[in-house]
């Protein structure tokens, strides 16, 4: 079984390597690749061989690399930073990787993983910005792979958009204070202006562009910042289920208010630097009111903070998020609205199950069990007798309450019905059986993540190859109480 939160067995770092002596042990293909791959720093190659090959060779002679053409000795490592053992022989690769360790530098042994101190990545170059790409022993065909998609995705004007950038740090640090202000350059420097003139290849422009930008920031300009809150959904837990749209508000986000049922991977989505405030709300342990969740968003959007609103799910769906932009319409704070993947959706894909089914079922209702507490049925039970899917959200509880009143109702027994607890994650489970079976689940103790139950006749679409029948633990339940009863 994977690990829930699985840890690097190698920590990727930069080394600078700027005018500093990189040995490469050998005169092979292994030594010309890591040659190449040197080649990309403005590190000084030395390289040591009795018997290079001509390939090699003329790579020397292309790049002005420093050949050493004798047989390997330890002085050969003086003054180096990095070694690579690239010899093909066993013998000297490890008497090359036992030196370096002895002098007290790093070495990497090719294809001897046991030898080495650290791993070379798979290299996208964007000068000078550089993304290096490592898998862990999962194989260079895997990280060469990454790269080639990484590669495609990042614009050739990244590097001069990030040497722009670089002239223009020192005086970003001196005129604007840190904070919000100088977050608000760089985002708008990457994603406005100066990025749009750069892509098209006017760097004069772009640099002009900046310019203004970091004037309009100062605090002399009298621009005065404006906080907004997004309110965004961050689906049912996974994370590749979060949408484009709410990962960037999270990367570009000051501060993070997040609920309880939001994985701390998603959390983790968002910038390294912003604030998490935690104000979630579970069953029967509120950490904050309502009312105080309202005052704190409020309070953030006169700060002049970007903030995210990160709710479960879809925000407007017993998300309470009409309470949230009521407050914030009231007190002058902009807000947007991103959508996420509801639970029933991920729960329905989880069981490849139709929500809507021609002939069958044309119409879906999303509610909690939680409305059938008072005396009167409501609407939506009249339209799950009439045909339609019916969701309910956080009913595990009040299962046999909703199976009761439904039947009462007049919903046959024998309605198909699809339970999913921590849907769209890897540790889901799921249940099938009826509508006489959804009371047993009041009794599954084993079951503390979020519980989706979805009931019509459209269920019976569902795929249950890899689900549990409700049946069985209700005929355990029953067992057991007759067991009670016998020996009382």
């Amino acid at each position: 079984m994977p690990q829930a939160n699985p840890k690097l067995n190698a920590f990727p770092v930069f080394m600078r390597v700027e005018g500093e002596a990189v040995a490469i042990i050998g005169g092979g293909e292994e030594a010309l690749a890591k040659a190449r791959l040197l080649a990309q720093s403005s590190a000084v190659l030395r390289i040591v061989s009795d018997a290079a090959s001509p390939e090699l060779l003329a790579f020397i002679a292309e790049t002005g690399a420093t050949h050493v053409a004798d047989a390997y000795d330890v002085a050969h490592l003086a003054d180096a930073v990095m070694v690579f053992a690239a010899s093909g022989n066993e013998a000297l690769d490890r008497r090359v990787a036992g030196d370096a360790r002895r002098l007290g530098i790093p070495v990497n042994a090719v294809d001897r993983p046991e030898l080495c101190d650290f791993f070379t990545p798979a290299l996208v170059n964007r000068a000078p910005v550089a993304i290096a790409i490592g898998t862990e022993g999962a194989g260079p065909v895997l990280a060469q792979m990454l790269r080639s998609r990484i590669d495609r995705m990042l614009s050739p004007s990244l590097g001069p958009l990030a040497a722009l950038a670089a002239s223009f740090r020192g005086a970003a640090e001196k005129l604007l204070p840190k904070g919000n202000a100088r977050r608000r350059f760089w985002s708008d420097f990457f994603g406005g202006a100066p990025a749009r003139a750069v892509e098209a290849g006017q760097l004069s422009e772009a640099h002009d562009a900046a310019v203004g930008l970091l004037l309009s920031n100062t605090p002399e300009s009298g621009h005065v910042a404006l906080g907004n809150v997004a309110l965004v959904g961050a689906g049912p837990g996974a994370e590749d289920l979060l949408t484009l749209r709410a990962h960037r508000l999270l990367m570009e986000a000051d501060v993070i208010v997040h609920d309880a049922l939001v994985p701390e991977a998603i959390v983790a989505m968002g910038r390294r630097d912003a604030e998490r405030l935690p104000v979630g709300k579970r069953k029967g342990c509120h950490s904050k009111s309502q009312a105080e969740i309202n005052a704190l968003l409020v309070e953030l959007g006169h700060a002049g903070r970007r903030v995210v609103r990160l709710k479960s799910g879809d925000p407007l769906v017993f998300g309470r998020a009409g309470e949230e932009m009521a407050a914030l319409r009231d007190a002058g704070i902009a807000y947007e609205v991103v959508p996420g993947v509801t639970a029933a959706f991920a729960a329905a894909a989880d069981f490849e199950l139709p929500l809507t089914l021609r002939g069958v079922s044309s119409s879906m209702v999303f509610t909690t069990g939680h409305d059938l507490k008072g005396n009167s049925l409501p609407d939506w039970a009249k339209l799950a007798i009439s045909g339609a899917t019916v969701a309910v959200y956080m009913g595990r509880s009040v299962a046999a309450e909703v199976a009761g009143r439904l039947i009462e109702a007049g919903l046959s027994p024998d309605t198909a019905v699809a339970v999913v607890e921590n849907a769209s994650l890897a540790n889901r489970r799921r249940f099938h059986g009826t509508l006489a079976d959804l009371p047993s689940l009041e009794a599954r103790a084993d079951l503390s993540g979020p519980v989706m139950t979805i009931i019509g006749d459209a269920v019976a679409g569902a795929n249950f190859e890899r689900s549990e029948p409700l049946a069985a633990h209700r005929q355990e339940s029953v067992a057991r109480a007759a067991a009670v009863g016998v020996n009382q």
